[in-house]
């Protein structure tokens, strides 16, 4: 039976102030407070550069192509990094490393929950202790986070905990998030209700603070970094409500891989795999629109905060990064919808940076990754990073230079999940990375608990073994806990068709696997220095 629209409204209403009372909360309609300053810091000159990180969730760098804002404001006007990589294809194990600048063997959270994964164990570990924005606050910044933090927050952490090195925080401690309405947001200290209006809409509301927090960064002539992390396009991929149905019919891309015919060369996890039937690509089809539609409002944000930098006189002394923690492929190797492969589809990102000495309308294909973003972050403030630092800074690059010890490898890592966390009632939701694809959601629903119904067939990436590997300029080489082994010769096969490891000699097999044992144990200035030596030279047997 159809409801009417009063009845709807009504009802709208009633669960944004129930959500309220069950959590603690605001209303939404009452004023958000202003950001608290944390004690006295010492001022260092007002022209050190401000920095704008802008993180989505789940992007991957073909999604760029749908952002005409982005690449008009940041692409044309900077420089577009095109073999930008993260180390492990998944939301917690990245952003931590790209709060630490590890990788993740270092940092100890290897995957999004479990006993070895999630914000518990970032939190269990003390990770947090030391981490670009601790370093920057110290050193006079107003650093400030809004959005998405690490999966599970705050699960096992005291009431109102706010981490290390936050000037500003703003990010999500109840509800569903995911589904861009229906959450809790801890406002610096105050707990604000957002339900199920076109107000409450993430994207908007994330906006928002963040425009508060550099008009009031201006106001204070203080230089500033913002971590803006947004929640799209991650799944259900919930399109702010003027722009959904606005690409109807989107046609699915369907490279050389997609739905991967002849997968007998493929490690056994993905043999299991069944072809995609019509119904399955329907539904791919349909994820991998609403996904670029919730992109829109991201675009428009981006495009918001440029000007709003110019009108308040820092566009010309600040640093605007747009990026993604990871990759997701959307048919290719028959994997519907998701990530945490070694595929190129789930470790490439997108990477566009501009800001003061920074050549508009440059390219580089220097191999770069999240495990940089720290130290980056650092030399551009002028801070020396912590010494347990793995990454690399890439203001040279930034600047034009051309670094005398490049990269030429770059670490692969993923783990499966270890034991079950118990986390508290009430905490953000967390939706499953199955592989697989969701079906819409509406406005005004209630945020759904447990796990979504899985097409069967499809391959639970909880199931994906354990895999150390490495992304060089040439290839792909994977070696898996079950003793299964891929390479890919990327210049000759760059949709990774053909694993060709068995056809290696035993010397390039040999090498490939010193030079990885090397690699995946590295700590520091070690990692830089095996990941610039000279990658291991692929000859086939005959």
């Amino acid at each position: 039976m159809s409801r009417s629209p009063r009845f709807a409204i009504v009802l709208a209403i009633v669960l944004t102030y129930a959500l309220g009372l069950w959590f603690g909360g605001e209303s939404s309609a009452a004023v958000d407070p202003q950001p608290a300053e944390v004690g006295p810091v010492k001022i260092r000159p007002a022209s050190r550069p401000n920095i704008l990180f802008v993180l989505t969730d789940d992007m991957s760098r073909a999604d760029l192509h749908t952002m005409p804002g982005v690449r008009a404001t940041i692409t044309r006007q900077g420089i577009r990094f095109t073999r930008a990589m993260v180390s492990v294809s998944l939301c917690c194990p990245s952003r931590t490393t790209i709060l630490r600048g590890q990788y993740a063997h270092n940092t100890g959270v290897h995957t999004n929950g479990g006993t070895n994964g999630g914000f518990e164990s970032a939190y269990r570990k003390g990770v947090e202790r030391s981490t670009i924005a601790t370093w920057l606050q110290h050193s006079g910044y107003r650093t400030g986070l809004i959005g998405k933090y690490l999966n599970g927050f705050p699960n096992g952490a005291p009431p109102g905990y706010r981490p290390p090195g936050w000037t500003d925080w703003v990010t999500p401690v109840a509800g569903d998030p995911y589904t861009e309405y229906g959450y809790v947001l801890d406002v610096n200290g105050h707990r604000v209700t957002h339900g199920f209006t076109e107000q409450d809409y993430g994207t908007r509301v994330y906006l928002r603070h963040a425009r508060r927090f550099i008009s009031d960064a201006a106001r204070a002539h203080r230089p500033f970094f913002l971590d803006l992390a947004l929640y799209a396009p991650h799944r259900p991929a919930t399109p702010d409500p003027s722009d959904a149905h606005s690409l109807d019919g989107l046609t699915l891309p369907r490279p050389p891989s997609f739905n991967e015919r002849d997968v007998s060369d493929k490690p056994r996890w993905l043999r299991q795999v069944p072809r995609m039937n019509a119904h399955i690509i329907e539904r791919s089809r349909a994820l991998f629109q609403r996904r670029r539609e919730s992109l829109q409002a991201v675009d428009r944000a981006v495009v918001g905060l440029i000007d709003l930098l110019r009108r308040t006189h820092q566009l010309d002394n600040t640093y605007v990064v747009f990026t993604s923690d990871n990759g997701f492929h959307s048919g290719e190797h028959r994997l519907p919808a998701g990530k945490q492969t070694a595929f190129e589809e789930d470790i490439r990102v997108p990477l566009v940076i501009r800001g003061p000495g920074i050549a508009a309308g440059r390219t580089s294909g220097a191999i770069v990754g999240n495990v940089d973003f720290a130290p980056t972050f650092a030399g551009l403030a002028g801070v020396r990073p912590a010494r347990f630092v793995d990454g690399r800074s890439l203001v040279g690059l930034l600047q034009g230079k051309r670094p005398d010890h490049p990269r030429r490898a770059y670490l692969l890592e993923h783990w499966q999940e270890t034991g079950v966390a118990t986390r508290q009632r009430g905490l953000p939701l967390e939706p499953p990375d199955h592989d697989d694809t969701d079906t819409p959601r509406t406005p005004r629903s209630r945020p759904r608990t447990g796990h979504r119904l899985r097409h069967p067939g499809i391959v639970d990436h909880d199931r994906i073994p354990q895999y150390q590997g490495m992304r060089t300029d040439h290839y792909t080489y994977v070696e898996y806990v079950t003793g299964e082994r891929e390479l890919y010769d990327l210049r000759r096969d760059p949709h990774e068709l053909q694993n060709v490891y068995s056809r290696a000699t035993r010397r390039t097999r040999d090498g490939l696997e010193a030079a990885l044992a090397a690699l995946e144990e590295c700590r520091g200035s070690a990692c830089r220095r095996i990941e610039s030596r000279p990658s291991v030279v692929l000859r086939w047997s005959h």
